[in-house]
């Protein structure tokens, strides 16, 4: 007699929903055997699938991994590159005589860098004074202004220092290479250049129409080997 009463119950629903609390749905729903409802939006839930764990195997190791870290130089095994006998030299060194007269001054590119800087190599090479090489750049630079002048513009004067083959100070291809060019002026230096003023001392050597011009290069010619020997 309960099952046809709840039956019943069910039937009038479908015909009429509204008409019946929740929980007469309910125990319709029971009567029939029917699947309670989900979400309002009317989706069933999809099953949840497992959780699937995948483990990749670790690569091995390569043969020489533990090699690496004895293959990286250390600050002991890098070879330390030896600084400028001549850097930190200060005026007393460059231009222990002081100046003599007006200063003038030239902008230099990059090749009259290169020049000067083979007649600093070569001063010290030949293991003399900071002062001597400014008194051969300086003496460069009223000469030629540091260029290396592979045409003659006076007389037969050639290179860095305008030296003259014709007064023994070699061949043209010599007085043009400006390592041969520095080391000869340089050779020619009076032995007592070091108390003499720049302007002095290579006019000893050049004997040039006027000598004081050298005297106006003096301050420049030292800040240029500054410059080389610090760089």
């Amino acid at each position: 007699m309960l099952k046809k009463n709840r039956t019943t119950a069910f039937r009038k629903f479908i015909s009429n929903p509204h008409h019946y609390p929740a929980a007469a749905i309910a125990m319709a729903a029971v009567a029939v055997g029917a699947a309670p409802a989900l979400a309002t939006t009317g989706h069933h839930a999809a099953p949840a699938k497992p959780a699937t764990t995948i483990t990749t195997p670790a690569k091995p190791a390569p043969a020489h991994a533990a090699l690496t870290a004895d293959v990286t130089p250390t600050a002991q095994t890098r070879s330390a590159t030896p600084s400028n006998p001549w850097a930190g030299d200060g005026i007393n060194q460059l231009l222990p005589n002081g100046t003599d007269g007006t200063q003038s001054s030239i902008t230099l590119d990059s090749a009259q860098w290169a020049n000067a800087t083979t007649i600093v190599d070569t001063a010290q090479s030949m293991h003399l004074s900071p002062y001597a090489a400014t008194i051969a750049v300086a003496t460069s630079m009223q000469e030629s202004k540091l260029q290396n002048l592979n045409v003659a513009v006076d007389h037969d004067s050639l290179g860095l220092f305008q030296q003259r083959p014709s007064c023994g100070w070699g061949t043209p291809a010599q007085l043009t290479d400006p390592s041969y060019a520095a080391t000869a002026f340089l050779k020619a230096l009076p032995t007592g250049y070091q108390s003499m003023q720049v302007d002095v001392a290579a006019q000893t050597v050049q004997q040039s129409f006027d000598g004081q011009l050298y005297a106006q290069w003096e301050t420049q010619a030292a800040n240029i080997v500054s410059s080389i020997v610090n760089s």
